[in-house]
Formats: C-alpha cells, structure tokens, sequence
C-alpha cells in the first residue's frame, strides 16, 4: 500500500502496510517507527500483529527519509504531514472506526505534534516517548503536549534514560489535558529488560494489551 504525502517541494508516496484481526476491527491504529529504524523493524511488526490479535487493525507505515533508505530524521515538519496523510488514508479506508496514532519514540512524539497542531484522532499512545535527549533532562521535549487535546498513553520502561528522572515525566503529564503513564519495571527504552532475553518482535508484542485496554476506555462511543 502507497501513501501520497504532500511535502512543501512535492508529493512523495511512503509505504504502508496492515495487520488486520480476523473479525470486524473494534478501531484503527495507526504505528510510526522510530528514528532510526522503519516500518518493517521487528518491534514495529510485533506490535502491530499484536494489535491484531487484540482485534484492532494496524497500519505501519515509512516516514519520507526512511522511504529514501535514510536513517537520520528529516524536517519535523515532514513527518507531521505525513501523519496527516496516513491518518486520512486510515479514515477512507475504514470510515466510521475511531482513529488511534501510535509510534516508537520518535514516531509517537511526531504523532503528538501533528496532534497538537490540529490533526484529530480519538488517542494517542506513545511507546517509549523519548521526554529528552538521553542525558539531558535540561533539554525536554514538552512544550506542545498541553496542546494535545484527545486521551493520552504513555508506555515508559523505568529504566529507560529518556526519561530519568521519572518524576519528570510525571510533571509533564499532570500538564496534559488528559494523560497517563504505564510504567514497564525494569524496561529500557525498547521495552528491554535486563538479564531477561527476549526477540525484539516479543518485546513490540507485550506492550499492545496496554494500549488495546487504553483504547477499548477511551474510543467513542457508537462508532
């Protein structure tokens, strides 16, 4: 599946791909990939099968410069508007479902910022929302949040160094409009947990019962 995204010097089409559970979806999730990886990393494939299995469809899909083969970030602003593309390519394809944007890290705070610009979606949950550069809690990446108006989830590990300390996490979501923290004890920023081994597809995969139960409280009613 191909995504036309409109860019300031052009449209670029981006890849996308569905996980699709085996009944009628309940809602629609759409996952973005991390800074460095893309659709197809094994935490994005598990996650998103997972989803599946909890009976939501999922969509993965490539940021523009992942698309080109690139693995540092382009503008914010790219990957906001291709946001916006896949949250309408979402409503089209399956009309009348509530509409969730997901992503690793990087993904999920892209997924915040075209929220909090005026992007409508009934959710959002973030896995591993990376609230600072790792070592650098004086630099946070917070501003926009109390803009962002539909229910929030943040999936953090404890011992993730994006955001030590947790207290600061914590006083960035008292400033949301409706916010939560699911602490994973012991998880790094990939959800890895020490001395435990684990495929990375496993890791993408334990999170979603969190966000399949966030969603089923959250999506609206008589949709």
């Amino acid at each position: 599946m191909k995504i036309e995204v409109p860019l300031p010097a052009g449209a670029v089409s981006v890849t996308a791909a569905w996980s699709r559970p085996s009944g009628a979806p309940l809602g629609v999730v759409a996952v973005a990939h991390g800074a460095g990886a893309a659709m197809d990393h094994p935490f994005q494939v598990g996650f998103a099968d997972a989803m599946a299995d909890a009976g939501f469809a999922a969509v993965r899909f490539n940021f523009p410069y992942s698309e080109a083969g690139r693995r540092m970030p382009g503008p914010a602003a790219h990957a906001v508007l291709t946001w916006g593309a896949v949250v309408a390519a979402v409503r089209s394809a399956e009309p009348g479902l509530p509409a969730f944007a997901s992503g690793k890290s990087y993904g999920g705070r892209m997924a915040s910022m075209a929220v909090a610009g005026g992007l409508e979606v009934d959710g959002l949950a973030y896995l591993g929302y990376p609230l600072h550069p790792p070592g650098k809690p004086e630099k946070p990446r917070v501003e926009h949040l109390p803009a962002v108006r539909p229910p929030q989830l943040f999936v953090e590990g404890t011992a993730d160094p994006f955001v030590q300390p947790l207290s600061q996490l914590g006083e960035a979501v008292a400033t949301c409009h409706d916010a939560r923290i699911a602490w994973i004890d012991g998880g790094g920023h990939s959800f890895e947990v020490k001395g435990r081994r684990r495929p990375t597809e496993e890791a993408g995969a334990s999170v979603a019962p969190l966000v399949a139960e966030f969603i089923s409280q959250v999506a609206p009613r008589g949709q």
